[in-house]
């Protein structure tokens, strides 16, 4: 399924969900120009230093433009000028400019979302039950989770990590922790709330689901995702949404029986890379 052409919006599933994706992963450093909002956030993650484009924009010569601004914009901080591509026909005109400037193609990401009792059968139960048994929530990443969370997604070292609290603190957050039969932390995830607003019940995102290598296939996954899911059906949340690689099949699978269907999907476009940035 094609994101529709209107701007953030998704056949069947969540009004404005690109601004909600921007919302729950706030970069230190943005910039909007003519619709294309620049973020940056000293390399940590591709999403928080890459251009969104709220616009992209329908004329080539402004848009080659526009693309040399941003250039210049990205390399005054010593970063890849690197684009979120959402798919669909509304940016049809900008990736026909960026193939022109040789602008790669990577980290392919699919778009699933969740809408409670949308589904019917077992599946449209997630989360509907109890809380999860042994499932640690918090509204703010203990040491412990981000030790975890960092293992297994990071790329850097102690400067990384805290900007990429700063991220994660950037919006109102739950953060699940399960541990092992020894205590150890096993599995973490995070859920990224809506602003409070007039608009009703808001929507969720999922985040940051990680499980340690040694304590996987063994369900801690599931249980974070569960708990969370829980929690914001607690909260009067009307759905959720969550971000995972074309390329990982199991965690499109453990996603698949939590009730997540997929919606839509983006890829980033770098120019010339020397530094490669990674994660979705």
């Amino acid at each position: 399924m094609n994101l529709d052409p209107r701007p953030g919006m998704i056949p069947g599933s969540i009004p404005g969900l690109e601004t909600l994706m921007d919302a729950a992963w706030p970069a230190a450093e943005r910039e909007e120009s003519g619709g294309w909002v620049l973020r940056a956030a000293s390399g940590v993650t591709q999403r928080a230093n890459s251009v969104w484009l709220r616009d992209p924009g329908e004329d080539p010569h402004r848009q080659l433009a526009a693309v040399r601004d941003a250039r210049l914009w990205y390399r005054s901080r010593r970063l890849p000028l690197i684009f979120q591509i959402f798919d669909g026909p509304r940016h049809a005109a900008l990736n026909a400019v960026l193939d022109a400037e040789g602008f790669t193609r990577q980290s392919e990401t699919l778009v699933l979302v969740h809408v409670p009792g949308a589904e019917s059968g077992q599946e449209s139960g997630a989360g509907s039950g109890g809380p999860e048994p042994a499932v640690e929530i918090s509204a703010q990443p203990s040491a412990e989770w981000l030790e975890l969370w960092w293992s297994v997604d990071g790329r850097g070292g102690a400067d990384e990590l805290a900007v990429a609290r700063g991220i994660l603190e950037g919006c109102p957050s739950l953060y699940a922790l399960v541990r092992d039969d020894g205590g150890a932390p096993a599995a973490v995830a995070r859920l990224a709330l809506p602003h409070p607003g007039p608009s009703g019940p808001g929507w969720g995102g999922l985040y940051c689901m990680a499980t340690r290598l040694d304590a996987r296939r063994r369900g801690y996954g599931g249980r974070v995702v569960r708990a969370l899911l829980h929690e914001g059906r607690a909260r009067g949340l009307a759905g959720y949404w969550l971000l995972v690689m074309a390329s990982n099949a199991g965690a499109r699978g453990l996603y698949a029986g939590a009730g997540f269907r997929e919606a839509g999907r983006y890829l980033y476009r770098q120019d010339r890379p020397k530094r490669h940035l990674t994660g979705c």
